[in-house]
């Protein structure tokens, strides 16, 4: 048996963070010492271990908690959990082009910059006029 410190040090995972997911019904909720202290079992450590890993990839609560209730049933095809992280690649991938798009429009901003002072300064302008930038982003 652990205790939700040892599990959160085992886990990485902060104790109200634990707590959470106890709440959301990720994770079981825990049994009581006759002190009145959470007491976790194996099966919860690996658990906390996916739901943690699970959200480092940036995955959502709702994709995990589907994920979870597919791995109850280990003899189904993984198709849906194939689609869970197929649409999330395909998020992230929209991520990294948006963040591309800022990226290039700070740098752009930054490099038309050549006042002293900020009364010439182009970047206050460029952030006080959005017809400044070269598009969305």
């Amino acid at each position: 048996m652990l205790s939700i410190g040892d599990l959160s040090k085992r886990t990485g995972v902060k104790v109200p963070t634990i707590r959470y997911y106890e709440q959301m019904g990720l994770i079981e909720a825990a049994e009581r010492s006759e002190g009145n202290q959470r007491r976790y079992e194996r099966h919860d450590l690996e658990r906390l271990a996916f739901i943690r890993h699970a959200r480092d990839l940036g995955l959502d609560i709702p994709a995990i908690r589907e994920l979870i209730a597919l791995s109850q049933h280990p003899d189904l095809p993984c198709v849906n959990a194939d689609r869970i992280a197929a649409d999330h690649l395909i998020a992230v991938r929209e991520k990294i082009e948006k963040l591309k798009k800022l990226e290039h429009e700070l740098e752009r901003i930054i490099s038309h910059c050549d006042g002293h002072s900020i009364e010439d300064c182009y970047v206050i302008r460029a952030l006080s006029d959005h017809g400044l930038c070269e598009g969305e982003h």
